[in-house]
């Protein structure tokens, strides 16, 4: 996807890359001419984006600017491109003060250079100073500097100026130092938020990057070719390119929500911090891995690839470093500043006086009274649920959180019923789904078999005719709550000739039922929750068949096409990490605490993009499927955290971090392996070719 989310920002987003695809500002990058964007940029209006209408601009806001630099960054446009859009953001928020200039950086006539870190001293509306090496430094283009309190807006030339400048790493924008000896600044400014936005739309430029990288190294994985087929058919080459996406997703994510965070300035410092921890290091990341797909081109001059390593490299390094930005995530965290994440779609005040009604039930009168309501599973279509929209059922969770009204888990039930609904008999509908949302009836899935997990269509368990029904023969395993369940869906292979995705049928089985045999296996954390399921000639009748027989795969697959919506509630960082927050005491690695919070907030706003997405009736796309998983990836890595930190205590069993950090090992195993979904990933969402 990209950064944008909204029309606007989709079609500034498009007009840049079509003026970029006549334009080639590549080929400016190679000629050497990066002291100003190639013609027509400022024409399309980037830089006046968020600069207020009255003073030349087009009134929009950071994040129309943040989706419009991200698709000048992915065509490596040359010049002060972000030291202007970010001068001419900052100061958009003082437009009286900075009036005379903010015309001409509107409009493109005007630079400006961003000067980040200290080395000045500003007092009396006089600068006396020198900075390190810093980007888009240029003697024709404004300067702004910043004592760390007080930012000074120094115009070309200025008497006591001296600009020197260097040969750039970045081969894309000039980079030099700025020396001030009594210089009378333009204008002076205290308090703009210099290093929340420039953290912010440097992650932006760092999104452009990172997806640029990885269109490059999918598009090269197609058509090149070894050994006979395309590179991208290995499994190597296909984890390469789907991790590139993960990171892709998850920059522009965090860039998005940065940028939206600067309307509310208590939480733009923790959104910028975050964004920045995570995007520096990821955009630097593809480049790498963009040459390694690419192999021996990608390190010749002559492929574009060295020209975007470069400008991530540098671009981190004009930020100070992501370590930096990782520390100051964490120190704001731990101060107690937090971004919330939230979707407004109205009120609803009849469904408000039924969730009332509800929350004032003692159990079990309320789980039944959830149920019967269609509230228990809202998406799901009358009568057992509300056939709800993605909008209907925000609402719906929002009401029952303010009320204390906590959902049931269905658990396995959440799966069956939802296939009974769309592919069973109405017996089977009649006899279920009620039942199951009372919790009158539980399940269990009988899908694995020890030679059949990811890959179920190698599935040996039978099903031959009998009298009435089937007789169903094997072993099932990693089966939870077989023992309790009341019932099973059951996949059994009833035509052993036909190809192996074929010939199975789904079932339904009763517990109970003669010839059923469970063993519990006990698991690393010392629990059993998994069993094996042995199946000797168990009989299951017709109407327990679910479908056509030797149709069970494809019902396998299947949900209902109105999927669950939800948006989790509270802190953008996660429960994990605000567990962790609570609980961690002087000393705390911040560097690694900072990367745990940039993570849990990359799923949270992958999240929340895929329901906006939903909402406007569009498909999630990528994020979901990126944030399964980072999520998994993440909550791993919380409780490896949780555990290191007890410290010598970990030494003595007992404490529940070590528990945690057992159990999370299983969470990129069950339900497809982190290895098996990587490569689904790159087959089915960049279109890499199977193996």
């Amino acid at each position: 996807m990209s950064i944008a989310l909204t029309e606007e920002q989709a079609a500034l987003a498009a007009s840049i890359r079509a003026w970029a695809t006549s334009a080639r500002p590549v080929d400016a990058v190679r000629s050497g001419r990066i002291a100003e964007p190639p013609p027509g940029l400022a024409e399309l209006g980037l830089f006046g984006v968020a600069i207020p209408e009255d003073v030349g601009g087009a009134g929009g806001t950071l994040a129309d600017l943040a989706a419009g630099l991200a698709e000048a960054a992915e065509a490596l446009v040359p010049g002060p491109v972000l030291g202007t859009a970010l001068g001419g953001a900052l100061l958009a928020t003082v437009p009286q003060t900075a009036k005379e200039i903010l015309p001409g950086l509107a409009d493109g006539t005007e630079r400006l250079a961003v000067v980040l870190g200290g080395g000045f001293r500003i007092a009396d509306e006089v600068v006396d100073g020198e900075s390190g090496p810093a980007l888009d430094v240029h003697p024709s283009a404004w300067t702004l500097v910043s004592d760390g309190t007080v930012s000074a807006l120094i115009p070309p030339g200025a008497s006591g100026m001296d600009i020197q400048q260097g040969e750039p790493f970045d081969l894309s924008r000039a980079v030099g130092r700025v020396r001030c000896e009594k210089v009378r600044p333009e204008a002076v400014f205290e308090a703009l938020p210099v290093d929340a936005y420039a953290a912010t739309l440097g992650a932006a430029e760092a999104a452009g990057i990172a997806r640029w990288c990885l269109r490059t190294a999918v598009e090269y994985a197609k058509v090149r070719e070894q050994f006979g087929r395309p590179i991208g058919a290995f499994q190597a080459i296909k984890h390469l390119c789907a991790e590139m996406l993960c990171r892709a997703e998850a920059t522009d994510a965090l860039a998005w929500d940065a940028a939206r965070a600067a309307e509310d300035p208590a939480q733009h410092s923790l959104a910028a911090a975050t964004a920045a921890a995570y995007a520096l290091d990821a955009a630097v990341a593809n480049a790498k891995d963009c040459i390694q797909v690419l192999g021996g081109i990608g390190f010749t001059w002559e492929h574009d690839a060295h020209f975007y390593l470069r400008r991530a490299v540098a671009l981190r390094q004009w930020l100070g470093g992501s370590a930096r930005w990782r520390r100051r995530a964490a120190e704001l965290a731990l101060r107690g500043d937090r971004r919330t994440l939230s979707v407004d779609v109205g009120e609803d005040a009849e469904l408000r006086d039924v969730v009332s009604e509800i929350a004032a039930l003692p159990e079990p009168e309320r789980r039944v009274a959830l149920a019967d309501s269609g509230l228990l599973a809202p998406h799901w279509p009358a009568p057992y649920g509300r056939g709800a929209t993605a909008a209907e059922q925000l609402r719906i969770d929002a009401a029952l959180d303010d009320a204390g009204v906590r959902r049931p888990d269905l658990v396995i039930g959440g799966w069956a019923v939802p296939t009974l609904l769309e592919h069973g008999s109405p017996a089977q509908r009649e006899r279920f789904a009620a039942p199951t949302l009372r919790g009158e009836i539980t399940w269990c899935q009988l899908f694995s078999e020890p030679g059949a997990g990811s890959d179920l269509a190698s599935l040996r368990t039978t099903a031959r005719r009998a009298d009435g029904g089937w007789l169903l023969n094997g072993q099932k395993v990693w089966t939870s709550l077989a023992r309790e369940a009341d019932w099973a869906i059951c996949l059994a292979r009833t035509d052993p000739d036909a190809p192996k995705h074929q010939g199975i049928t789904y079932f339904l089985v009763d517990m109970t039922t003669d010839g059923i045999s469970t063993r519990p296996l006990r698991e690393i954390t010392g629990d059993a929750v998994f069993n094996e399921v042995f199946l000797d000639d168990v009989f299951v009748p017709d109407e327990m068949v679910v479908g056509e027989i030797d149709g069970g795969w494809r019902l396998a697959r299947t949900t209902l096409a109105n999927e669950r919506v939800a948006l989790g509630s509270g802190s953008a960082v996660g429960e994990g990490v605000e567990n962790l927050l609570a609980t961690l005491g002087d000393g705390a690695d911040l560097e690694e605490l900072g990367a745990l919070i940039a993570d849990g907030s990359a799923c949270s706003v992958l999240d929340l993009r895929a329901t906006l997405r939903r909402l406007d009736g569009q498909d999630p796309g990528a994020e979901s499927s990126v944030r399964k998983l980072l999520g998994v990836r993440h909550r791993q890595a919380v409780a490896e955290f949780a555990l290191e930190s007890l410290g010598e205590r970990a030494l003595v069993d007992g404490d529940p971090a070590q528990h945690e950090f057992l159990l999370t090992r299983c969470l990129s195993i069950a339900g497809g392996t982190t290895q098996v979904l990587l490569s689904l990933t790159a087959e089915r969402l960049l279109g890499l070719p199977r193996s």
